[in-house]
């Protein structure tokens, strides 16, 4: 495998999606194992509650440098192969969050941008975690990117965006863990944890791959 490395380094001189530096072990993965080091050394936040409707919420790490790098390229360039070490590290240090979960919900995308983008992050990432993927819900209507609005919109813009993918629940589970790539301020993992609420679910946790919401220390 290394002599593979070497003329694939050599002959197509591919960058890490992360740094940008030409990588060393191409076969590895589109990210050097620097980046995967430099946020393997960063201190994980704390499990804790976000807030509102969220009993739980917990992440790798805040959302910059290397580990937003990553994300952007999952989310945005399909490099989808990068679910499985996110999620990897998303086990690991939401190990707390994960604890006696009946499964995991991935936070859903509406059908148009969906099909813009062919796949919804949440979900690769929700299916290394472990519980089984429970896909509980689904976009009512569209609502615009979260990243352009200011943070005292956020929470009206996913109001009521997200339903029961049935009318009801028979047997809800007792504790489920909403996936998605970062929590920036929680309003959509707070009107998801709503619907879920609503539907019987006793307690909504939250794993996020990053976070930028300061949660309580």
């Amino acid at each position: 495998m290394d002599w593979i490395d070497g003329i694939l380094s050599v002959v197509l001189a591919p960058a890490c999606a992360s740094c940008g530096e030409v990588l060393e072990r191409p076969t590895a993965g589109p990210v050097c194992s620097g980046c995967w080091r430099s946020i393997h050394s960063t201190p994980p936040p704390l499990v804790s509650r976000l807030g509102g409707h969220v009993d739980l919420a917990g992440a790798i790490g805040d959302h910059d440098g290397a580990l937003r790098a990553i994300i952007h390229a999952l989310k945005y360039e399909g490099r989808r192969s990068l679910a499985r070490p996110l999620a990897d590290l998303m086990r690991e240090r939401g190990a707390a969050v994960l604890a006696g979960a009946d499964g995991v919900v991935p936070v859903p995308l509406h059908a148009s941008r969906r099909r813009a983008r062919g796949f919804n992050q949440a979900l690769d990432l929700a299916r290394y975690l472990g519980p089984p993927v429970r896909n509980m819900l689904r976009r009512a209507r569209a609502t615009s990117t979260q990243t352009d609005l200011p943070a005292a919109d956020r929470h009206r813009n996913v109001r009521d965006a997200f339903a029961l993918k049935r009318t009801r629940v028979d047997g809800a589970p007792g504790i489920v863990v909403l996936v998605d790539d970062v929590c920036t301020t929680g309003a959509t993992l707070d009107a998801c944890a709503v619907v879920l609420k609503d539907a019987g679910v006793r307690e909504v946790r939250a794993l996020t791959a990053a976070r930028v919401v300061a949660l309580p220390r």
